[in-house]
């Protein structure tokens, strides 16, 4: 993630020489947007109780839509709805024989951010977001046993979601957005009022790429 990050960091650099040297740069924070955005997750599962489950990070896919709404120059919200995968890797040792097991969890999220914009190509970003699960699959390789379950979700109940707070950045130039941030679940939402703290919660860096007009 952190050479994912360094090149996003290394193209948004390039452009913004790009952009200054062409003479096109325009301040266009009280303007409204809507965009598309394409990346990856990096993301690992924490033990809230704190007892020694250790895991491996994986990758995964984000990608979807966006809408800046500005307030003002400094000020904006930012809806958005992404297809995120999130996971993790685990192995280890039974009966004298190594195994593996890798977790990815489909789900829809939808951050609803804050937008603090203090210069021109700068956009601060931190809020809610509501995750939806679409689909879990878990691979365990044991030996010479490989072996696949997948559980698809269905979900009437906006209401019932896993709760997490995101922050992080986007840059953006002209129609490109550069955007880096990170989250974590905070809580289940059960759908009738109550809520649950799950043991295994994600956690995640994510990279994106987007175009915006």
């Amino acid at each position: 993630m952190k050479k994912a990050i360094v090149m996003i960091a290394m193209v948004a650099l390039t452009v913004t020489n790009s952009y200054s040297q062409s003479g096109l740069s325009t301040d266009n924070r009280e303007k409204l947007f809507f965009g598309l955005k394409i990346g990856a997750n990096y993301s690992n599962v924490y033990d809230s109780k704190g007892d020694d489950f250790v895991a491996d990070a994986k990758f995964g896919i984000a990608a979807g839509g966006f809408v800046s709404i500005p307030i003002g120059r400094y000020f904006g919200i930012q809806p958005e709805v992404l297809f995120s995968q999130k996971g993790y890797k685990s192995t280890g040792t039974f009966l004298g024989s190594s195994y593996s097991m890798t977790r990815t969890s489909d789900y829809i999220d939808v951050p609803l951010l804050v937008s603090f914009k203090p210069i021109e190509n700068v956009s601060l970003l931190f809020g809610p977001q509501f995750s939806y699960l679409l689909e879990q699959k878990d691979k365990f390789t044991g030996g010479t046993i490989t072996s696949t379950q997948e559980q698809t979700y269905t979900n009437d109940n906006i209401r019932k979601n896993t709760f997490c707070l995101t922050g992080g950045a986007d840059l953006n130039f002209g129609h490109l957005v550069f955007g880096v941030r990170g989250g974590w679940d905070v809580n289940n939402n059960n759908g009738d009022g109550t809520s649950t703290t799950p043991r295994y919660k994600n956690m995640w860096y994510q990279g994106t790429v987007g175009f915006r007009f």
